[in-house]
């Protein structure tokens, strides 16, 4: 007599397990599914897989069971997470009957944003009515499931049309060691099934600042540099646009961006001062920019790092070997030296000093914004580092340029084509967020600056007409 069994347990499970420990199931045993059953096993769950071939369907964690078929997996618990994509959808309908009343976590993404009419929550609440379909876990990839929220905060997005289906599922998430956010009924599944096809959406306004800049600065230094050498002294200097001009665009960019991230801090502090509120909205455009000072910060920081790299090489180029050895052979053959100049042994040795301590406190800024570290700082610890700090560091870039540049400004030889240096239009920015700064500062401003953000509002003249009308 031929018998069937419920499951093929791949490990021995005991007779006498811990009735507290809930039955999961999990529906797909692709790297999604194997890495959420691993997090589920390690956060004290029993668990069950529906696959279609449960006997050839490759390593799963230690201690989870394989269903014989999906209506027996289906059968054995109470909340079912869905990791198979859409097309694969069809078998679902011949499991009304067990999934009615169950609550069936969507955790799938498509390739492309718009790709079918609804979103697949929605699409998967119509094929099985009778359960309860919460869309969750579809922002997480395999690799942050497995590795938890160790390495930074992870969050869980979710939605669904009945409360306790997403309170249960919730309360998984939370014992997985992820923050839960409600993001309303499944109507907002379509918002998060197309949050992981956006590609970088808060670099998107940096990146373009930072194209920008570098062409344009690029082309600048190219047409000063290079094309003013051919046309004006018929010398061929092309060969610098691969170190020389590259390593006059990085920093030149860098400043730039630095005074990009304090500027709209300083223009809302402004507005402030103007509306003399705080409760008034900044406008769409300073919020956005506000929203992604870390993003320019961060291009800074690497093109400083460019910039840093790039100098280092120097000393080993060949033109730069060459013109050594060409100036130290004629000194010998007319047999004169040059006289030690003390005025530039300091410019000198002050533009490099200023140049590492600022490169210093700039990775010091970029190492504060990391979620590692800025969670275990305070709120005063990370504001002291971002804005006093961060406004020192952009005062001892913008020094190291003005060193950098020293007198050459006075030389008309420096104004090629009537074309100021580059390092003189770079400078525009930084100094203006530096005396705009220095103007906050002061007391009379700076202590009425304080009272706007503590809640205090300046009375509206037109508003007291209106009452005196009306009275």
């Amino acid at each position: 007599m031929q018998t069937t069994t419920a499951s093929v347990p791949l490990c021995p499970v005991s007779s006498e397990d811990d009735p507290e420990q809930e039955l999961l199931c999990i529906f797909g045993t692709g790297d999604l599914g194997r890495s959420l059953g691993q997090r589920l096993i390690q956060a004290g769950y029993r668990l069950v897989y529906g696959s279609r071939r449960p006997h050839s369907c490759g390593p799963l964690p230690p201690g989870t069971q394989v269903a014989t078929s999906h209506e027996a997996a289906a059968q054995s618990a109470q909340l079912i997470f869905l990791c198979v994509h859409r097309e694969h959808y069809d078998f679902l309908e011949s499991l009304t009957p067990q999934l009615k009343g169950k609550v069936v976590v969507d955790v799938s993404n498509n390739l492309k944003r718009d790709l079918y009419p609804e979103a697949n929550a929605e699409h998967l609440q119509r094929l099985i009515p009778g359960a309860h379909v919460v869309k969750a876990f579809n922002t997480l990839s395999a690799w942050a499931l497995q590795n938890g929220p160790s390495d930074a905060n992870r969050q869980v997005y979710l939605c669904g049309n009945r409360t306790e289906a997403k309170q249960a599922v919730a309360e998984t998430a939370t014992k997985l060691g992820f923050t839960v956010v409600d993001r309303g009924s499944l109507s907002a599944a379509r918002e998060l099934e197309d949050s992981p096809l956006q590609l970088f959406p808060d670099w998107r306004l940096p990146m373009r600042l930072t194209v920008g800049l570098t062409a344009f600065f690029f082309l600048y230094v190219v047409i000063r540099d290079v094309i003013y050498a051919y046309v004006e002294q018929r010398k061929d200097i092309s060969f610098r646009i691969m170190v020389s001009l590259a390593n006059k665009v990085f920093p030149i960019v860098s400043l730039i961006m630095l005074s990009l991230c304090y500027l709209p801090g300083i223009m809302a502090a402004c507005l402030q001062l103007s509306r003399g509120t705080k409760y008034k909205r900044f406008p769409d455009w300073l919020d956005r920019w506000m929203l992604c000072r870390k993003q320019l910060g961060l291009v800074s920081l690497a093109f400083a790092s460019l910039h840093v790299l790039y100098t280092l090489i120097i000393p080993i180029r060949y033109y730069v070997r060459y013109r050594l050895a060409a100036i130290t052979i004629s000194q010998i053959r007319e047999n004169k030296t040059t006289a030690f100049d003390t005025t530039m042994a300091w410019r000198t040795d002050s533009y490099y000093s200023m140049g590492v301590l600022g490169f210093g406190l700039f990775l010091l800024l970029g190492i504060s914004s990391l979620p590692s570290v800025s969670n275990i700082l305070s709120w005063r610890e990370f504001s002291f580092i971002q804005s006093k700090l961060g406004y020192l560091t952009l005062f001892i870039c913008t020094f190291h340029t003005y060193l950098y540049g020293w007198d050459k400004f006075l030389h008309l030889a420096s104004y090629k084509w009537f074309t100021p240096p580059s390092y003189m239009l770079c400078l525009i920015v930084p100094s203006a967020v530096l005396l705009l700064k220095m103007l906050l500062l002061l007391p009379c401003v700076d202590k009425r600056l304080t009272r706007i953000r503590q809640g205090w509002e300046r009375a509206d003249p037109e508003d007291g007409t209106r009452k005196s009308l009306l009275t």
